[in-house]
């Protein structure tokens, strides 16, 4: 039965005991769905919507906590919570194909629960998290012409540093209201939440005083400058081919490089191409001979299975979307941006560019919202009638990433943060993780950022690189989620023995 107590504002919580069966082992656990107060100079000015999995054991304080959050920025924890971590989950196909509706929520038997506790966070503007009303704010709704002051107060929450902040705090409270600050500390991000996680690395150590056992990114935006190409910025092209390539061998559109059918001879050529030619070819422009690029062309067209004048005409810089709409345009069809195993019907194949929506991420909302809302409300009990924002497409538009001075070269980043944090907590484990078919976030560019971090040999131990196979959110795959919860046992062990 679930208890509900008041917020300090106006909110109510939920606590629900369950169970959860992992082969012959039982999990009993407290499901905690509540809203935290944030303050600005001792003043309430917003409540962090969470839901906290507690297992109910002996010496609870000793047990790993986790802190879990997506990205976007403007997404909500729906997607790591009912999509791999949590003790329910979606259904999907064996490969991450989407099922017909309804959808179906199933127990989670590789939930993280098994060896953690997890503490899911939506940001706020995202899920149920909200800012709290100001005196100035109900004076200036009064007002017949609303100006910029008018708009929400969430706003002031959609920016790199204040979430950082907004994060930090949350954390820093939770420990303390929940008596946990002698657990193992771990914090989970995925995309911009694997951003949050590399510079919270450093901040939740040095401003925050929480120490960390690890951290682990998932599918992570690290550094800015990697997520677009130009003329001039180069790297960006070469770093989106590997994952190109594994596309165009698993819809069979590559030439095989090596032994038809090994992916991984495959994709590891290409990485070697991107290196050792790819670069060269676009820092050298011109001055490279026509019969070099002429070649290089040639051997690209190979690897990711589009044809050779089109790699040619773009100069050897392929934009995802062109990809995308490329690989199997004689089919009609189009590959995912987020999963690039995944096709759709091209719903306008005789136009210039291609005008409908992503079939990974479109498709995926109408089963994580149905989801995360049936889960939430049903089983855990929560009552409210605010909207669960899955993804807060005003949150996005609206977000500033205004470092204040701190911007490298015109891009912000994290690596530096990550880097700093390492080097502060010699002792701290580092797991990133991406989905082979990603393009949108591409598995190379942290390959190629790892290899750029200059780790000191003493903690370069501490830093693991790992790829499955899918896309963005790889651990639709059957075999992928479970792969990766087998490793996370192992880092978690290492990470507080």
């Amino acid at each position: 039965m679930a208890e509900t107590s008041n917020s300090p504002v106006t909110r109510s919580s939920s606590k629900t005991e369950q169970t959860l069966s992992v082969g012959d082992r039982q999990i009993r656990y407290t499901a905690s769905s509540e809203w935290q107060t944030l303050f600005e100079r001792e003043k309430p000015v917003a409540e962090m919507f969470h839901v906290a999995y507690l297992a109910l054991v002996e010496e609870a304080s000793l047990r790993p906590l986790t802190f879990v959050f997506n990205g976007g920025p403007g997404a909500a924890s729906a997607y790591l919570h009912m999509g791999a971590l949590g003790p329910k989950r979606v259904y999907f196909g064996a490969c991450g194909s989407l099922p017909k509706p309804p959808v179906r929520v199933v127990d989670n038997v590789e939930s993280w629960l098994s060896f953690t506790d997890l503490v899911f966070i939506d940001p706020i503007g995202t899920g149920f998290s909200r800012s709290l009303p100001q005196d100035k704010d109900t004076k200036s709704s009064e007002k017949a012409n609303p100006t910029e002051e008018d708009k929400p107060k969430e706003i002031e929450f959609w920016e790199v540093e204040r979430d950082l902040k907004a994060l930090g705090e949350f954390i820093q409270r939770f420990l303390s209201r929940h008596k946990r600050w002698l657990s193992p500390i771990f914090i989970a991000g995925e995309s911009y939440g694997g951003f949050r996680v590399a510079r919270l690395a450093r901040r939740l150590q040095e401003e925050f005083g929480v120490g960390l056992s690890g951290i682990i990114l998932i599918s992570p935006a690290l550094e800015f400058s990697l997520l677009g190409g130009s003329d001039y910025n180069l790297t960006a092209w070469a770093t989106l081919i590997p994952s190109f390539a594994a596309a165009a061998a698993h819809h069979n559109r590559a030439q095989w490089a090596g032994e038809p059918g090994n992916l991984q001879t495959h994709i590891t050529a290409a990485e070697q191409f991107a290196r050792t030619t790819l670069i060269p070819l676009l820092a050298m422009g011109d001055a490279m001979t026509s019969d070099e690029r002429t070649s290089a062309y040639q051997q690209l067209a190979g690897l990711i299975g589009l044809p050779v004048k089109l790699v040619e005409r773009q100069a050897g810089r392929i934009d995802i979307e062109v990809f995308a709409r490329e690989l199997l345009r004689d089919e009609q069809r189009i590959v995912g941006l987020y999963d690039a195993s995944i096709t759709a019907i091209d719903p306008f194949p005789d136009r210039v560019s291609y005008e409908g929506i992503d079939p990974t991420l479109g498709g995926l909302d109408r089963l994580f919202a149905g989801a995360i809302n049936s889960h939430l409300r049903d089983t855990l009990g929560v009552e409210t009638d605010l909207s669960y924002h899955l993804l807060n497409l005003e949150t996005f538009k609206a977000w500033k990433f205004d470092l204040k001075g701190d911007f490298k070269q015109g891009f912000i980043g994290s690596v530096d943060d990550l880097r700093a944090g390492m080097a502060l907590n010699p002792y701290m484990q580092v797991y990133i993780v991406h989905g082979l078919f990603d393009l949108v976030t591409p598995y190379f560019a942290s390959n190629h950022l790892a290899d750029l971090m200059k780790l000191n040999p003493e903690i370069r131990s501490n830093l693991t690189v790992q790829h499955f196979p899918g896309g963005h959110m790889f651990y639709t795959w059957d075999e992928s989620r479970s792969s990766w919860l087998a490793q996370m046992k192992v880092f978690y062990q290492n990470a507080i023995v």
